[in-house]
């Protein structure tokens, strides 16, 4: 692998961004050259080594994950950590706890573009709903794919001779 992009240094305009933990993945077009259609997704540490594919729905054979089951899962795993971080604090069993995330591709009416949409849906058994629900608004708060999807992400896209 190449060098790595940079890491935009920049808060949303606010302090500077001092990153705890940085993932890298590569991905390439396949025999297709296209990523999503016949790509592959590699980390850096190689725990991650995955085919991409497009869904059906987009024309695709379906063969392997696409970016929306990706992001789904990284949403979903993320709110689930921070809820049951929230929970352990209170003296909670986070091991109920699951997190259904659907993330759907569709056209902005507004430019034609592309767009996602996110639906999270939480079920934690044997907790009152009061309890849960106050829990669940502050993991809200402290889940990082759930920040930036309120906010933006500060992005750096960069162009290399590489």
């Amino acid at each position: 692998m190449d060098d790595p992009p940079p890491i935009a240094s920049h808060d949303n305009g606010g302090a500077a961004f001092a990153p705890i933990y940085s993932a890298r993945v590569t991905v390439t077009g396949g025999a297709s050259a296209h990523g999503r259609a016949t790509g592959r997704a590699l980390s850096s540490d190689g725990a991650l080594d995955l085919d991409l594919r497009t869904p059906e729905e987009l024309g695709g054979d379906a063969t392997g994950t696409n970016p929306e089951q990706l992001f789904a899962a990284g949403f979903a795993a993320s709110l689930h950590g921070a809820l049951a971080l929230l929970a352990r604090r209170h003296a909670l069993n986070p091991a109920p706890i699951t997190v259904d995330a659907v993330v759907a591709l569709g056209r902005d009416p507004a430019d034609d573009g592309y767009e996602l949409r996110a639906d999270l849906v939480v079920h934690w058994p044997g907790v009152a709903r009061e309890t849960a629900a106050v829990l669940l608004a502050k993991a809200a708060e402290l889940c990082p794919y759930s920040r930036m999807t309120r906010r933006g992400i500060p992005v750096t896209i960069t162009l290399t001779e590489k």
